[in-house]
């Protein structure tokens, strides 16, 4: 279909619109699939079984490590990112509910959240390719092409937004460019989990440093400019704790600001190169509503794990700009699936306003705190109160959020 002017209008003006899709939604015609029961230690990701047929497959993640952990479902490549959960507790367990077309995939547990992982091992769907037919199958391609429309208007604003601010600081004009950092990382956060299923796209746009020397790989990307625009105390240490702010580190030249410049301009281009591919709008096909509302939870995740600690934003305080960014690309992500939800009666009804009133109290939250127009405090001047409130509410909206895709695909 075509998204009108409007409508994209009204994404960039609030970075998040509330659309509905009309006509009558009926069951999933979706074929069903396999359940999967997957064990997360410390050294191993043991999956119940390693074969399936296309369809809804669902994997029931318990984490029997001692550190919060991850589950991926990764294409052929080992690389690419079909489904995951994150943020899974000690003795807690997720469920990853994900529409797999027919190929050879990899599962991968990671516990503490970094490194390569542990566990790695084949999995393989057979069968024909899944379609969407029947008497929804118009609704549901609309909410995919109005997924891909809002994707497609973030990344289209992100380009320009980066350009101004990596001007700035190559050319050493840090209050500017630390003034633009929050506004142009905010359309990355909406859409970020798209980055994130390509391999090492989102690593060398947003990773921390941290995690970069966690994973060996070079450290590139917004976060390493941020700690050249807010040079660290000589006695700092990095998000971890331990390590030395200084240490392997030291302020760029400004041939080296003109590399790193260069290349988070070169790696956003590659990533609205992709958007607007046709490799982009087959994934979103194949994953359907279900990949739709898989990336509402992804992005609520993205707060737990690094957000609300504030180690995203290490040097500059600015998390809560992400934070109300991914809680934006979350809902929006969301209110295009809440149709199909609901029509699944009255468990599906409930769900969906629970969701929503789950959204309301963060979002309220967040507003006591400042907005993304006119700008939020620092993360230091939260209180450990005011940590905690943000905490019970994203607990409370991700337990129920975690049912969605499930319940969607009936």
């Amino acid at each position: 279909m075509t998204t009108s002017h409007r409508i994209l209008g009204a994404m960039a003006a609030t970075g998040v619109a509330a659309l509905v899709l009309t006509g009558c939604v009926a069951k999933s015609d979706v074929a069903a699939g396999a359940a999967f029961d997957v064990s997360s230690t410390d050294s191993d990701c043991v999956v119940s079984g390693g074969t399936a047929e296309s369809g809804t497959l669902t994997f029931e993640v318990t984490n029997n490590s001692g550190q919060v952990s991850e589950f991926y479902l990764l294409a052929d490549d080992g690389l690419r990112i079909v489904g995951e959960v994150e943020n899974i507790a000690p003795a807690a367990s997720r469920t990853l509910t994900v529409v797999a077309q027919p190929g050879d995939y990899f599962t991968l547990c990671k516990p503490g959240m970094i490194g390569e992982g542990v566990g790695k091992a084949a999995f393989t769907v057979t069968g024909d390719r899944v379609t969407v037919d029947g008497p929804d199958a118009e609704q549901k391609q609309q909410a995919v092409d109005l997924y891909a429309a809002f994707v497609n208007d973030q990344v289209g604003q992100l380009v320009p937004a980066v350009e101004e601010f990596v001007a700035a600081y190559e050319s050493g004009d840090d209050e500017t460019a630390r003034a633009l950092f929050p506004l142009a990382r905010a359309y990355y956060e909406r859409i970020e989990p798209v980055a994130e299923a390509l391999g090492d796209l989102d690593p060398r746009i947003d990773y921390r440093e941290v995690d970069a020397v966690a994973e060996e790989l070079d450290w590139t990307g917004f976060h390493r400019i941020e700690k050249d625009l807010w040079v660290p105390a000589q006695d700092a240490l990095n998000a971890d704790g331990e390590t030395p702010a200084w240490q392997d580190w030291a302020p760029s030249t400004p041939e080296e600001r003109a590399d790193f410049g260069d290349l988070l301009l070169a790696d956003v281009q590659e990533l609205y190169d992709y958007v607007h591919s046709d490799d982009f709008t087959t994934s979103l096909d194949d994953q359907g509503i279900g990949g739709i509302s898989n990336g509402a939870i992804a992005l609520l995740d993205e707060v737990a794990t690094g957000k609300i600690s504030g180690e995203e934003d290490w040097w500059s305080g600015t998390d809560l700009y992400d934070f109300a960014a991914n809680v934006e690309g979350s809902k929006m992500a969301f209110s295009l699936v809440k149709d199909f939800a609901e029509a699944q009666g009255d468990d599906g009804a409930a769900l969906v306003s629970e969701i929503e009133a789950g959204y309301t109290a963060l979002e309220e939250s967040l507003a006591a705190h400042g907005s993304l127009t006119d700008g939020f405090v620092g993360y230091s001047e939260l209180t450990d109160a005011d940590k905690r409130e943000f905490t019970d509410l994203i607990n409370a909206l991700a337990e129920p959020l975690s049912q969605l895709t499930g319940t969607v695909l009936e």
